[in-house]
């Protein structure tokens, strides 16, 4: 097993818990097989799969979600430690050990594979139910063992703040957790009423920030042993081959040891600048297909667009209602998005016997564990993979491109291995989201709604075709999420074609959700402008029974001193319900005389429901409000061959910390379950800035990203 290094010591990644906790990346508490999904260490008890209690009273809370920055660590553990009666400064978190009992059911279902993924903003949704029970068995047997200590009624107990009381009798989680452990646990335990404990709806700071801030905080890069190797690799397009490459130049450059796989060359040395200076000598080079391009893409949109259709949505006759007359219409075109990550894909192998350990950065580390098992040619249950923080939060974690190379590399070299992509290889290799084609067309209804309304949209799945790619399994159909549109129409008509694109595509924070929105939310301003109607007050009155919707819409409005978007305003709007929320965007945009888009301002209303943690759901609108902003202002990408043309992130021309616009959140009190948030900024950002553009200066702007130089 090779010597350890002074920053891993094989205990578990643990973080919070109190000052004298700090972090520790370590990972001897973890299973060594993963049949039992979490294990007790000294001193600790186990309380069902996500709870440990410790004797010295601190809480552990096994988090299945990664922490791409989002916050999930925080709000789930904040959940389980609001429900249990924790004290907050005694609560530490973990991720989840790898089981099926863990698995993500509210997002797996829809792509029919049972695994942990972190996507789509479900972390709350689908962790708030299975947490807050696991808190609660763990309260009941806290209080009944405290109750049988005293001699007392369980029902005389409660338990806050991280003590047992009954009456003026006070007793530590720590110093009944053992007794508590070894009682049956009840058949059902009573749930708090939802939001009324002392930890729910505030704003409690994020248990990864300080060291996250002091850089103490580890990804799988930072993983160090005593006798580690570190590679650096080059890959072919999607499909290709090495076609050649010089060694004797590689290994003029010191002491390295060139590795070819199927489709890649690595070369190992004692640091990854030795190994990416013996890669730039050896100058691979490969086969990849030819027309693999941007003209090839759009061809393939237009392709499927002009096809047959699967029907999505239909309610009543739109052929009879649009019959001798002329719809207003307009197409919409979306190029593929690049995640454009400062976090190249990493990971650390070490192999050990007939086994394997394995540090990622995943959304999905079930899937990334059998991908690296298939790798060594060994059993699943042979690879222990340790899911680490993940610095992108765009999504770019879920395609785990590095770890069949890790493993394959560390098993010729025989010794741990640390392989970090290099930013370039980062660029080309990315699963860009996916382009999208859209069609619109609506009649509009002399009483002043809308007769009838007929979409189509050409696309292909993103988290889909990754996850399609770990499995094995084919990629599914395109489904258009979100594009029924908000408002109401007496028929109603939405069809959908997947088109045959030549590239890889992946998940992107906002998903489809957030292209549909586009289309849908700029169309209907373009439809109340050719009535002639204000477009607030439009869409307000195509709102039906959607108060939810309505009210952030006129919160935005009124936050954001709505003008009524007339000529030379510079204010657009645009509103989206997904991932079980609402949100609606007020933007202030214009042109600048060097032909840039500015964004000024930004008003956000959103209704989550009930909320957790208000400071992380304003964190992830306002950083999904940047995130898509920069989707929609940067340029798109250069493919070539299947693969993004790399670029120096400084000369892509993004926006800077001072040309950021002014973001302001405001959350409106929502009821019923949370909602999730992490992608709701990016559904309204585009529309929102385009219907301002078009207020501002009469331009249409109907492609993304968007060019000035040539509207839509």
């Amino acid at each position: 097993m090779g010597g350890v290094g002074a920053a891993v010591d094989r205990r578990t990644l643990l973080i919070g818990g109190g000052a004298g906790v700090g972090l520790i990346i370590a990972f001897a508490a973890w299973p060594r097989r993963a049949q039992v999904p979490l294990s007790a260490g000294k001193g600790e008890q186990v309380f069902g799969p996500y709870l440990r209690i410790a004797d010295d009273g601190r809480v552990t809370v096994a988090v299945p979600q990664a922490e791409t920055g989002q916050g999930a660590w925080t709000g789930l553990a904040q959940i389980a430690a609001d429900e249990l009666g924790a004290d907050w400064e005694r609560v530490a978190v973990e991720p989840a050990p790898l089981s099926p009992i863990y698995a993500n059911r509210l997002i797996t279902d829809a792509i029919g594979t049972t695994t942990r993924l972190t996507a789509q903003s479900t972390s709350m949704r689908a962790f708030e139910a299975p947490l807050r029970e696991a808190a609660a068995m763990a309260r009941e047997l806290l209080c009944a063992a405290a109750a049988a200590r005293w001699g007392v009624d369980r029902a005389s107990c409660e338990a806050l703040g991280g003590m047992v009381s009954n009456g003026s009798q006070r007793i530590g989680f720590g110093e009944v957790a053992g007794e508590a452990a070894a009682l049956d646990p009840p058949s059902k335990a009573s749930l708090r009423p939802a939001g009324t404990g002392p930890l729910a709806g505030r704003s409690l700071a994020r248990l990864d920030l300080p060291a996250k801030s002091d850089g103490s905080l580890r990804f799988a890069g930072d993983v160090r042993f005593a006798d580690i190797r570190f590679a650096s690799v080059r890959i072919a397009p999607p499909g290709g081959t090495v076609a050649g490459f010089d060694r004797a130049a590689a290994e003029r450059t010191g002491r390295v040891r060139l590795i070819e796989g199927s489709g890649w060359l690595a070369a190992v040395g004692e640091t990854t600048w030795a190994a990416s200076r013996a890669l730039d000598a050896a100058a691979p080079r490969f086969t990849g297909p030819a027309d693999a391009d941007t003209p090839a893409i759009e061809a393939a949109l237009s392709e499927a667009l002009n096809g047959p259709m699967t029907m999505v949505a239909l309610r009543g006759n739109y052929a009879a209602a649009a019959e001798g007359r002329r719809p207003l219409g307009a197409t919409y075109w979306i190029a593929p998005a690049p995640h454009l990550s400062l976090d190249p894909p990493a990971v650390t192998v070490r192999p050990a016997g007939d086994r394997l350990d394995l540090w990622a950065g995943t959304q999905a580390p079930d899937l990334a564990r059998a991908i690296a098992a298939a790798a060594a040619g060994i059993a699943v249950e042979q690879v222990t993979l340790y899911p680490m923080p993940v610095g992108d939060s765009g999504g770019r974690a879920i395609d785990p491109e590095a770890i069949a190379i890790a493993v394959a590399v560390a098993l010729q070299v025989g010794a741990p291995l640390s392989l970090t992509f290099p930013a370039a290889t980062a660029q080309n290799q990315d699963a860009c989201r996916p382009p999208l084609a859209a069609r619109i067309s609506a009649l509009p209804d002399p009483a002043g709604g809308i007769a009838a309304w007929h979409a189509r949209f050409a696309g292909a799945t993103g988290l889909g075709a990754a996850v399609a790619r770990m499995t094995g399994e084919p990629i599914p159909e395109f489904i258009p999420n979100g594009g029924v549109p908000l408002y109401a129409a007496a028929a109603l008509r939405v069809e959908a074609a997947t088109a045959a694109l030549p590239i890889r595509t992946g998940y992107l924070r906002g998903d489809v959700e957030a292209m549909t929105a586009f289309a849908n939310e700029s169309f209907i301003d373009e439809l109340a402008r050719a009535r002639g109607a204000e477009p607030l007050a439009f869409r307000i009155g195509l709102l039906g029974g959607q108060p939810r919707l309505a009210r952030v819409l006129t919160t935005a409005a009124r936050i954001g001193e709505w003008d009524g978007g007339g000529r030379g305003s510079s204010l657009g709007l645009a509103a989206c319900s997904a991932f079980g929320s609402h949100i609606a965007l007020l933007a202030e945009a214009g042109i600048g005389p060097d032909q840039r888009i500015r964004v000024t301002r930004l008003v956000a209303a959103v209704d989550a429901g009930r909320l957790i943690n208000p400071g992380l759901v304003r964190q992830q609108i306002e950083g999904g409000l940047l995130h898509a902003l920069t989707t929609a202002t940067g340029p798109p990408p250069e493919i070539i061959a299947g693969l993004v043309r790399a670029r120096p992130l400084g000369a892509l021309g993004l926006a800077t910390l001072r040309d950021l616009p002014r973001i302001e959140v405001a959350l409106v009190n929502g009821t019923g379950r949370s909602g999730g948030v992490s992608g709701l900024g990016a559904c309204v950002l585009a529309a929102a800035v385009a219907n301002a553009l078009f207020a501002a200066t009469g331009l249409r702007l109907r492609r993304l990203p968007f060019d000035p130089m040539s509207p839509g």
